[in-house]
C-alpha cells in the first residue's frame, strides 16, 4: 500500500515535468523565430546606412588633405619669409655685423636645400634661383670683406719690434748700428735656447672673424679666391718687413764684385737676419696663417708655404751665393757662421714648414747647409796648402814675426772658437775618425805646413845669424801662441817641448854664427910676436904691441858693426830677447874684460890708447842692451 502510494506520488511528478518542458520548448521556438526577425531588419538597416559611411570617410580624408596642404603652406611662407630675411641682411653687407651676416648666408644654404628636396612645387624653380643669387652675391661680399679685413690689419713689422723680441744678448747694441748686429761673438751658445717673443703681426680680435670668413669661403668652394687674397697679401707685408730690416736681393755676380770687408758685414747681418726672420717672422706667419685656416690643414699648409717662399728664396739666396763663390781663406770663419746659424735654425725649420706644400722650401734650407758645410770643409782644406805654399814676397828686414805667421796662428785659435762646427764637418764629411783626433792632426798639419814655408822664408836673408833669429822668432811666436790657447789641449805637451828645443837650437846657432868672430878678436890666440913690435913682460911677454892695436880695432870694428846691424833686428817677446841678450853677454863679456885686463895695459902705456881701447866692459855691457830693438839706421845710440 505504501508503495503504490510512492508510485502514484513519483508519477505525478514526471507528468508535471513533462508539462514544464513542452512549456519551456514553445517559448524558446517562439524566441528563436523573433530573433530570426531581428536578423534580417539589422541586414536591411546595415544596407541602407553604407552610401552614409562612404560620405563621411571622404570627408574625413579630404580635411586630413585640407590640413596637410595648409601646413605644407605656412611652411613655403616661412621659407619665403626666411629668403626676404636673409635677403635684407646680405643686401645691408657684412661689414657692420659679420655675425649675422653669417647667419643669412646659413639659412640661404637651408632654404636651398630645402626647396632642391622639394622640386614639386610649382614656384621652387623661382625660389631656388632667387636663393642661388642671393647667395652668390653674399660671397662676393664675403671675399670682399675678408680682402678688405686682412688688408687693413697686414702691415709690415718694424725692425725695432721683432728686435724687442729678441732675448736681450741677441738684440742690437746701444750705438746706433741700424745692422742690427748682436752683440758678442760669433755665435751665441745660449741663442738656440733663449726666449723669443712673436710679434703680433694681426691683432688677436680680428683672428677669429677672418677664420669664418675664411671658412665661409672654402665651404663654398672658393678655395683658390681666398689662396690668392692670401698670398697677395701677407707676402707682400712679409718681404717689407725684411726690406725694413735691411734684407736685400743680392745675386751671385753681385757678391762676387763686392769688397771682402763690405761682404763680411753682409754676411754677419744675414745671420742675424736669418735668426729673426725663422724664430720671429715666419714663426709668427706660421701662427697667423694656422688661426686663420683652422680645421683645414692642408690649406694652410699650402697658404703659408706661398706666402713665405719669396721670402725665404730671397734669404737662402744669399747664402747660396756665398757657397758657391770663389774659395778663399778668410771666408772660412764665415761660411761656419752660416753652417752653425742653418744648423741653429734647423728644427724650427722642420717645423715651421711643414706639410707636403712647404717640401720644397726645407729642402732647399737642407741643401743650403749641405752646400755651406762642403764649402767650409774644402776651404778649410784650400787653407792647409795655401800655408805652405804661401809665396808672399813681403820681407821682414829685421827678423821679426812674419805676417803669415801671426795671421795662421791667429787662424789656428779662431779655429778652436769653431771646435763643435768643425767637429760636425769631420762627423758629416770624415772617414769615421774620432773628430778630435782629426782636428788635432789638420791643427798640426798646418803647423808644419807654417814652419815648411818659414824655412823658406828664412833662406832670403843673406846674414845666416838673421836666419837664424827670425825661426827663433817666428817658432817661438807659435809655441807661445800654443801655450795659451785651447790648441796647447789638442797638439799635446810632446809638440810644445819639441818647439821649445828647436827655438832654443836656434837661439844657439844665433850666437855662434853671429858672434864667433868678435870671440876671437878678444883672445890671445895670434898675437905672438914676429919681431915687429916692443914686447912687455909678465902676462903680455911675447905679444906685438902692433898686434895687438890691430886685434882692438878688429874688435871695436866688428862690434859697432854687429851693434849697429843687430839694434835694427827684432826679438819682440820681451822674454826672449833679455834671454837672447844675457846669452850674448855671458859669452862676450868676460872675454873681453880678461882680454882687457890682460892687453889693456900695454895698449894703454902707448900713444893714444882710446884710439884702440873703444870701450869698456860696461860699455859693451849697456851697448848690448840695445840689440834687438828694431831701430831705424839713423837713430843715435842711447
Amino acid at each position: 500500500m505504501a508503495v503504490d502510494s510512492r508510485m502514484d506520488l513519483l508519477s505525478e511528478r514526471a507528468l508535471l515535468m513533462r508539462a514544464s518542458l513542452q512549456k519551456s520548448q514553445t517559448i524558446t521556438d517562439n524566441v528563436v523565430s523573433i530573433l530570426g526577425s531581428f536578423d534580417s531588419r539589422l541586414s536591411a538597416l546595415e544596407t541602407a546606412m553604407r552610401p552614409t559611411q562612404i560620405r563621411t570617410h571622404a570627408i574625413r580624408k579630404a580635411h586630413e588633405n585640407i590640413d596637410r596642404t595648409l601646413k605644407a603652406a605656412e611652411v613655403i611662407l616661412s621659407q619665403f619669409d626666411l629668403t626676404r630675411d636673409a635677403e635684407t641682411k646680405v643686401l645691408k653687407g657684412p661689414h657692420e655685423d659679420l655675425e649675422s651676416y653669417l647667419d643669412a648666408i646659413a639659412q640661404l644654404r637651408k632654404i636651398i636645400r630645402y626647396f632642391m628636396s622639394n622640386k614639386s612645387f610649382k614656384s621652387s624653380d623661382g625660389v631656388l634661383n632667387h636663393a642661388n643669387s642671393l647667395l652668390a652675391k653674399a660671397q662676393s661680399k664675403l671675399e670682399e670683406e675678408f680682402k678688405q679685413l686682412l688688408a687693413s690689419y697686414s702691415k709690415a713689422v718694424e725692425p725695432d719690434r721683432l728686435f724687442d723680441g729678441l732675448p736681450n744678448s741677441l738684440r742690437p747694441s746701444s750705438d746706433g748700428d741700424g745692422g742690427g748686429k748682436p752683440h758678442g761673438g760669433h755665435h751665441n751658445d745660449d741663442a738656440e735656447t733663449a726666449a723669443y717673443t712673436l710679434p703680433i703681426l694681426i691683432p688677436l680680435r680680428v683672428l677669429p672673424l677672418l677664420h669664418d670668413l675664411a671658412q665661409q669661403m672654402v665651404q663654398a668652394g672658393h678655395q683658390q679666391q681666398l689662396l690668392q687674397i692670401y698670398r697677395e697679401t701677407r707676402s707682400f707685408v712679409l718681404e717689407e718687413s725684411l726690406r725694413k730690416l735691411g734684407v736685400e736681393k743680392l745675386s751671385k755676380e753681385d757678391v762676387q764684385r763686392m769688397q771682402w770687408e763690405v761682404l763680411e758685414a753682409k754676411i754677419g747681418n744675414w745671420i742675424h737676419f736669418m735668426r729673426i726672420a725663422v724664430k720671429l717672422l715666419f714663426a709668427g706667419e706660421r701662427q697667423v696663417c694656422d688661426q686663420i685656416f683652422r680645421g683645414f690643414d692642408s690649406l694652410s699648409d699650402q697658404c703659408f708655404a706661398e706666402v713665405t717662399v719669396s721670402s725665404v728664396s730671397m734669404l737662402l739666396s744669399f747664402g747660396d751665393a756665398i757657397a758657391r763663390s770663389k774659395r778663399s781663406p778668410e771666408k772660412l770663419f764665415v761660411l761656419l757662421d752660416m753652417y752653425e746659424i742653418m744648423r741653429e735654425l734647423h728644427t724650427e725649420i722642420e717645423t715651421i714648414f711643414k706639410g707636403k706644400a712647404c717640401l720644397e722650401i726645407r729642402d732647399s734650407a737642407t741643401g743650403l747647409t749641405k752646400r755651406l758645410a762642403q764649402t767650409a770643409q774644402e776651404t778649410f782644406g784650400d787653407f792647409e796648402e795655401a800655408v805652405e805654399k804661401d809665396a808672399t814676397k813681403t820681407a821682414v828686414l829685421d827678423g821679426t814675426v812674419h805676417p803669415l805667421t801671426s795671421y795662421v796662428i791667429n787662424y789656428v785659435k779662431f779655429l778652436f772658437d769653431y771646435q763643435t762646427t768643425l767637429k760636425q764637418l769631420f762627423l758629416e764629411f770624415g772617414n769615421g775618425d774620432d773628430s778630435n783626433s782629426q782636428l788635432a792632426s789638420v791643427t798640426m798639419r798646418i803647423m808644419q805646413a807654417l814652419q815648411n814655408n818659414l824655412d823658406g822664408k828664412s833662406k832670403q836673408y843673406k846674414d845666416p845669424a838673421l836666419t837664424h833669429l827670425f825661426l827663433m822668432n817666428n817658432i817661438h811666436y807659435m809655441v807661445r801662441s800654443v801655450r795659451r790657447s785651447e790648441a796647447k789641449d789638442l797638439l799635446g805637451d810632446d809638440w810644445v817641448q819639441r818647439h821649445r828645443r828647436i827655438v832654443q837650437q836656434h837661439a844657439n846657432q844665433y850666437k855662434r854664427v853671429a858672434w864667433t868672430k868678435i870671440l876671437q878678436c878678444s883672445s890671445a890666440q895670434g898675437l905672438t910676436s914676429s919681431g915687429g913690435g916692443s914686447l912687455e913682460g909678465g902676462n903680455s911677454s911675447g905679444v906685438s904691441r902692433g898686434l895687438l892695436k890691430e886685434r882692438f880695432k878688429m874688435f871695436n870694428m866688428q862690434f859697432d858693426e854687429l851693434h849697429q846691424r843687430q839694434s835694427q833686428w827684432t826679438v819682440p817677446d820681451t822674454e826672449l830677447r833679455e834671454s837672447l841678450r844675457l846669452a850674448v853677454a855671458e859669452v862676450l863679456l868676460p872675454a873681453y874684460r880678461s882680454f882687457l885686463k890682460r892687453f889693456g895695459p900695454l895698449v894703454e902705456s902707448g900713444k893714444n890708447p882710446q884710439k884702440y881701447i873703444k870701450y869698456t866692459a860696461e860699455d859693451l855691457e849697456r851697448l848690448l842692451g840695445e840689440l834687438f830693438e828694431g831701430k831705424s839706421m839713423n837713430e843715435p845710440r842711447r
